[in-house]
């Protein structure tokens, strides 16, 4: 086999290799700038990766199954299963910059709404009617102001988020423990495809991976990786919620809580996290209001004719390509408060439309309603767009 063709397929071998796992191809790609270098510098080079064991440097120095990941290969072109590799443009910055970084991550859908400004949200799987309501007005909020809503597509809270997050108009990304061809649980394939349509489908599994346990916790840290901060929406103190809430803090990401009645099983997990120092979060300005410093520019406002637009500190692009009423409307109060009808007139929405997208903005925070039915921008979470031109 080729030498060029091997390296190409040694992104798969990484998870071949016994004793390795994520930490140790971190240290590798501390040292090889082609972390590939690993399986062809000879042993010399190995030698310099401080805290690599035995075994897996013997893995990468007599791996041989290239037959076998060449067919991972051939059945990831066949399934149009976008493969990113570590080192690709496309592999997104935050998720680069974590302790334990997967080599590869198979994607179906947009390999680069991974890379916007993005928010997870988490929570139980057996939401009440108030945790349901929550997610939606918090996951539409976020859709309008242009942040990509990041979860695990688990039922519950899960699925709320990225429907609504569909639903406002906006782009999500679901990060599975399975395989992107298996779709956990299995009465969410219509989501998923949903989901690859506006956004992406992740994981960090080959092809064909089962939805195993000891998956989860560990899909848990590339949705707090992925994110500038997790909110958790319902968790009780045992929830897998609270291990992604802890993924969050170690990596340094911001950790949200939505209070909940003060006896309630499903309120113990986010008010055990406000006491530990989470922001309380009761509409989406205050989420925003906390990301707000990490961008460069603010995501809500940018122009309709720019596909891509602000970036974050890190050069990373702070939403997905604009577009839906919300936007619409924002962008024509930008000038200044309107009342209903001058907003009707000047987007050619419908009426009732226009009425649902302001209320969800008003709840939201984007939008707040002054005297004689005039709507304005928040500019405390919004800033002044006048002023930024």
């Amino acid at each position: 086999m080729p030498d060029e063709s091997r390296r190409d397929l040694a992104w798969l071998a990484f998870g071949e290799i016994p004793g390795l796992g994520c930490v140790g191809f971190r240290r590798i790609a501390e040292v090889f700038a082609d972390p590939t270098d690993a399986f062809f510098g000879g042993r010399g080079g190995l030698r310099e990766i401080a805290g690599l064991s035995r075994p897996a440097v013997e893995g990468l120095l007599e791996f041989s199954a290239w037959d076998r990941v060449a067919e991972e290969m051939r059945r990831v072109r066949e399934a149009g299963v976008r493969l990113v590799r570590y080192t690709d443009p496309a592999y997104p910055e935050r998720l680069r910059a974590i302790h334990d970084p997967p080599p590869v991550l198979y994607v179906r859908g947009s390999p680069e709404a991974a890379g916007y400004a993005s928010v997870g949200v988490v929570g139980t799987r057996a939401p009440s009617e108030y945790g349901r309501e929550m997610t939606r007005l918090l996951c539409r909020g976020l859709a309008a102001a242009g942040v990509v809503v990041v979860s695990g597509m688990a039922r519950g809270i899960d699925r709320h988020a990225h429907e609504a997050a569909l639903d406002g108009g906006g782009w999500t990304v679901a990060v599975l423990g399975s395989g992107v061809d298996v779709p956990y649980p299995p009465e969410h394939r219509d989501l998923n495809r949903r989901i690859e349509g506006s956004g992406a489908v992740i994981s960090e599994h080959p092809l064909g991976t089962r939805p195993l346990p000891h998956h989860f916790p560990s899909r848990n840290r590339l949705i707090s990786g992925l994110s500038l901060g997790v909110v958790v929406v319902e968790a009780t103190e045992r929830s897998g919620s609270l291990i992604t809430a802890r993924w969050a803090l170690e990596q340094g990401r911001e950790v949200f809580a939505v209070p909940g009645p003060a006896r309630a099983s499903r309120s113990r997990g986010p008010h055990r996290l406000i006491r530990q120092g989470a922001k309380l979060v009761e509409d989406v300005s205050d989420v925003i209001e906390e990301i707000a410093p990490q961008l460069t520019a603010r995501a809500v406002l940018a122009s309709d004719a720019v596909p891509a637009v602000a970036v974050d500190s890190g050069g990373v692009p702070s939403r997905p390509p604009p577009g839906g009423a919300a936007r619409a409307i924002l962008r024509n109060l930008e000038a200044g408060p309107l009342q209903m009808d001058d907003v009707m007139d000047r987007t050619g929405l419908p009426a009732q439309q226009v009425c649902e997208v302001l209320l969800e903005l008003e709840l939201g925070g984007l939008l707040k309603q002054l005297p004689g039915n005039r709507y304005a921008l928040n500019t405390a979470v919004i800033g002044n767009p006048g002023a930024a031109r």
